[in-house]
């Protein structure tokens, strides 16, 4: 050990590593401060849900987008609009119809007679927090539209390209039972979602609390104040690139992916992205709780929600009713958990 100061050191470790590793301890405690706060306001609006809630802070601090699978009425647009207010960002929904077209949603340009000269005027697609309301509804050319946005966070207008604002985040809705005049979401755009979830009903307790709550507050409009900006949600985006993943880690996230694509059930396994996505979202749930470290619990606890749905099944394992969350469930089982020493 070498002394420095009052403070002992590892051997090889200088002062400037040290205060560097400070900064990194300071930086992902005000990453985890944010983050809670964040989690706490849009708990005064959505009731009983804190796992989902936390998951869309996850999905917000690893910059992915997120499908809402669930049925009508669940507060899937209020989870939305909630977490839009709070991070001061501007919130922008788009009702998903056959009839919609990708100019709807990107922006066209039109013809300024004062200036002379064409200008661009901007679709909902530039915002920060867009809800893409019953995304399956739209038609396949308008879903590629949308496909470039998510993905490269980026559009395409007359053979132009235009940075979205930053962050962009696209929360989608689905009802699973509204399948007349749909277009299923191809394997392609599922795979842009970071996660899946559903925000299933409120139990007795729940609902009684959300009565009770709108009695007090006498309007039906919540109020919700602002935790943050949309400059210091890139910044705590940033933040994460401090956040140590050991070897093993990497290593667990990668025989997970992996034993998707050899399960004999699987037509087509968990791509690449699904990895990175785990890797970026362990990040997230790491600096949340506060560590600069991912530890396997980080992993386990959000691998139903990245990977599952890129899992596409073969038509007999459809027919008994198996789905990827049960070959999730099975991989989760059977991996073996890697012992990560912190020192």
């Amino acid at each position: 050990m070498v002394l420095t100061g009052c403070v002992l050191y590892p051997r090889g470790l200088s002062t400037m590593q040290a205060g560097a590793d400070h900064r990194t301890k300071d930086l992902i405690a005000t990453v985890s401060s944010i983050a809670h706060a964040l989690i706490n306001e849009a708990g005064k609006v959505i009731i009983g849900k804190n796992e989902n809630l936390r998951r869309v802070t996850v999905g917000i601090l690893s910059n992915g987008n997120m499908l809402l699978e669930d049925f009508p009425g669940l507060g899937k647009t209020m989870l939305s609009n909630t977490f839009a207010r709070a991070l001061g960002c501007k919130f922008k929904r788009v009702q998903f119809t056959p009839d919609l077209l990708p100019s709807d949603i990107m922006g066209t340009y039109m013809y300024d007679q004062k200036s002379g000269e064409f200008k661009l005027r901007a679709g909902p697609l530039f915002s920060n927090i867009l809800l893409a309301d019953e995304i399956n509804r739209a038609p396949p050319k308008t879903q590629a539209a949308l496909l470039e946005a998510m993905e490269e966070k980026q559009v395409t207008i007359e053979g132009i390209t235009h940075k979205l604002p930053a962050p962009f985040v696209v929360l989608a809705t689905q009802n699973p039972i509204e399948q007349e005049g749909t277009y299923p979401l191809p394997e392609a755009q599922m795979d842009r979602f970071l996660m899946k979830m559903s925000m299933g009903y409120p139990d007795r307790a729940e609902e009684k609390a959300i009565l009770a709550r709108r009695k007090l507050r006498g309007k039906d409009q919540h109020d919700v104040e602002q935790i943050t900006s949309p400059k210091k949600v890139v910044a705590m985006q940033k933040a994460l690139e401090t956040v140590h993943v050991d070897p093993a880690i990497l290593s667990y996230i990668v025989e997970m992916v992996q034993r998707t694509r050899e399960d004999h059930r699987v037509v087509n396994g968990a791509s690449p992205r699904a990895c990175q996505n785990l890797f970026k979202s362990g990040r997230a749930v790491a600096a949340i709780d506060g560590r600069d470290y991912v530890i396997p619990d980080d992993i386990k606890g959000i691998a139903l929600q990245i990977i599952s749905h890129r899992i596409v099944m073969k038509p007999e394992a459809k027919i008994r009713g198996i789905t990827g969350m049960h070959i999730v469930r099975k991989i989760l089982s059977e991996v073996p958990v890697p012992v990560i020493q912190q020192g």
